[in-house]
């Protein structure tokens, strides 16, 4: 027999093969007639997965987690102080907006060597994080997550960033986020995380800048210990920048330099609201195409189409030479996109919760996903800000299939997605493959054999916005 020499149909091959000889006929949909949402969640949370390609890991840590770590930084050097109360401070006319954070903005954490640079009165305004009240604290936590109804796009891109501050930029922080989202997917039965961990732009205690190669170090120090190492994930980094701001064609420049000298970094990854046209696409064509000339080991995995109105940027993303499009909301109204898109070499990254909250969509009904999905255009689950929708990847897979029905089959070819349209080297890829059918076919023949007896219920950690919206948690 001669053997299939195209790696890709072999996959599907594979694929194929794997699943028609493990699942019984209408299993998924039998269970799903007869299940609760809360044994829906659970087989859910137990399945094995595959990976999350599109997660920022500076929005992927919970509010909780940032003030674990932000107090404890103290033994690094690091005091932090964040913002309770506000004295009018200001002078009539003074400049209170287009600067690191707005004045009128409570909550706002920043280190010591800031808090030196500001009046005696502003000084005023921030007390030491670890000194909050129990209320003070709340408020505290629920300012940098999405969890009231009033709250959407705007409050997520125009302080919740800005309320971290400097606790972004504490380089060992930023490692410690890393390291706990990585716990926590290998939790949930993920083998794979391709995080945007970004190198630039960090502080030493002193307030000076940190190297964006010092960063890495730091990142790869702590990524290397056992505690990471043993939790069966595999891992590669993206590096982002900020694409409507006017330096953003140096920051390309600087960061396809970073990663071309700094494993495991491996793609550049284009960030920021998609409705300031000063970002758009096609803008950084010649740089790209310039830096390409020198350095082809870089890939792409760009934002585009997160936009309510229709364009081409889609289009004009996959032009810059982007493998993976992060969101690809729009892309539905863009006909010959789609068409190019069918059975081809490129990938949609979807967010549902994200769509959601950051109101792209005001109800599911109103996503492209399932389109997507059953015309053929590659898409994977992945949870982007996870940390401030304060979700997890079971959430996207729960409303998936909730909102979307999605069948048994479709479930794992968005989880074979993820693995491969992922940017490891194909060893990896194909050992990853590999894991993953290996696991899943495990799974299936539990379940065929001891039905939802063979669910092993353990624990799923379950956050605001299933609970919320689903109402989840009120047996838990």
């Amino acid at each position: 027999m001669r053997l299939i020499q195209n790696p890709f149909i072999t996959f599907l091959f594979l694929s194929f093969f794997t699943a028609s000889v493990t699942a019984k006929p209408h299993w998924f949909e039998e269970f799903k007639q007869t299940a609760t949402d809360e044994q829906l969640y659970q087989l859910l949370f137990e399945m094995p997965k595959g990976g999350d390609l599109h997660l920022h890991i500076s929005g992927s840590g919970f509010p909780e987690w940032w003030y674990e770590l932000g107090v404890a930084a103290s033994e690094q050097g690091y005091n932090y102080y964040t913002k309770v109360r506000i004295n009018n401070c200001r002078d009539y006319g003074s400049q209170a907006y287009k600067v690191a954070w707005p004045y009128l903005m409570m909550f706002v954490t920043i280190q010591e060597s800031s808090l030196q640079k500001l009046s005696a009165c502003e000084q005023e305004e921030f007390i030491p994080l670890s000194s909050m009240n129990d209320e003070q604290k709340q408020g505290w936590l629920n300012s940098i997550k999405l969890d009231k109804p009033h709250e959407g796009r705007n409050e997520f891109f125009e302080t919740h960033w800005q309320r971290l501050a400097d606790l972004a930029a504490n380089p060992h922080i930023r490692a410690e986020i890393l390291y706990r989202n990585l716990e926590a997917f290998s939790q949930e039965g993920l083998i794979y995380l391709e995080p945007q961990v970004n190198a630039f732009g960090y502080l030493a205690p002193d307030g000076s800048p940190v190297s964006a190669d010092d960063v890495a170090a730091v990142i790869r120090e702590r990524v290397s210990q056992p505690d990471a190492q043993n939790l069966g994930m595999t891992w590669r980094f993206q590096q982002a920048i900020l694409r409507f701001i006017p330096s953003a064609e140096q920051s390309i420049k600087d960061s396809w330099a970073f990663i071309a000298r700094n494993e495991p970094w491996v793609a550049l990854n284009m960030v920021g609201r998609e409705d300031d046209d000063k970002g758009y696409p096609l803008r950084f064509l010649p740089t790209l195409r310039e830096l390409r000339q020198k350095e082809g080991r870089v890939r792409l995995s760009i934002h585009a189409g997160e936009v309510d109105e229709p364009n081409y940027h889609v289009r004009d993303t996959l032009l810059l030479g982007a493998d993976r499009i992060g969101h690809g909301l729009n892309l539905i109204t863009d006909p010959d996109t789609m068409r190019l898109m069918r059975h081809g070499p490129y990938m949609v990254e979807i967010n549902l919760i994200s769509n959601l909250l950051l109101e792209y969509v005001s109800d599911y009904s109103q996503h492209p996903f399932p389109e997507y999905l059953r015309t053929g255009i590659p898409v994977a689950l992945s949870t982007d800000d996870r940390g401030m929708w304060d979700s997890t990847m079971t959430d996207e897979f729960f409303v998936a299939v909730k909102e979307f029905n999605l069948s048994w089959d479709e479930i794992k070819l968005l989880s074979r997605n993820s693995l491969q349209y992922s940017f490891t080297e194909p060893e990896v890829k194909a050992d990853l493959l590999k894991t993953y059918n290996s696991r899943i076919k495990k799974f299936e023949k539990s379940l065929n054999s001891r039905g939802i007896g063979a669910l092993k219920n353990v624990h799923s950690p379950k956050r605001g916005f299933i609970c919320s919206r689903y109402q989840l948690c009120e047996a838990d």
